[in-house]
């Protein structure tokens, strides 16, 4: 199946899916989940699998183990691309697309730190992040309420510094070209934009 874009009928699903979130729901519109939404996005995944490497499709289903929300089903469908640290995600909202290290182990955070601490490889992530936010997109991730221990509560990067994850998100909403071929070049225009924050994070903080 070609990528021909991400259809209306995908965001309607959501939108219906979020006002009954229901086995019933579920179970009678699975066809249109499968069609409208499992299909173009496992489409995109294989068009850009060239450049960002295999996307992981997550499932539709909710963990509700420890939840108090125990509605089953996720309101929204995302494809995470390991090799590039990208994400992209469709939702009743359109399409959102993110990039970073969202998850990291100890020795992830602390060469994270001593990066963002370092005389010439911090200010080179401040200049990453000014690049990616000028563009419009937001940095976030997990963040402590305070310096770590071990760094000055002062530090002129302090708010990285707090930083146990770092990512950059993008919310693109439903614009004219979502449900036409043009989808696939601007989601890799939004990934593009953000790297120079992966870039960064893969020189300095790297895999666990």
């Amino acid at each position: 199946m070609s990528f021909s874009g991400i259809p209306t009928a995908a965001l309607d699903f959501y939108d219906d899916l979020e006002a009954d979130n229901s086995k019933s729901f579920w179970t009678a519109h699975k066809a249109v989940y499968d069609e409208s939404v499992r299909g173009p996005m496992e489409a995109l995944a294989a068009a850009v699998a060239k450049d960002f490497g295999e996307g992981k499709l997550f499932r539709p289903y909710r963990d509700v183990r420890f939840a108090k929300d125990k509605t089953p089903y996720k309101t929204h469908q995302g494809v995470w691309f390991e090799e590039s640290r990208v994400y992209v995600q469709v939702s009743a909202a359109g399409l959102f697309v993110a990039a970073g290290y969202w998850r990291t182990e100890t020795a992830q955070v602390e060469r994270l730190r001593r990066a963002v601490a370092h005389d010439l490889h911090g200010p080179a992530l401040e200049k990453a992040v000014a690049a990616v936010t000028k563009k419009g997109f937001r940095i976030g991730g997990d963040q402590l309420t305070r310096v770590p221990k071990g760094f000055d509560k002062d530090h002129p990067r302090e708010g990285l510094l707090r930083h146990k994850t770092l990512t950059a998100a993008k919310e693109l909403g439903f614009p004219d070209w979502l449900s036409t071929p043009k989808a696939k070049a601007e989601v890799v225009k939004a990934w593009k934009a953000m790297s120079p924050l992966v870039e960064w994070l893969d020189q300095h903080v790297g895999p666990a």
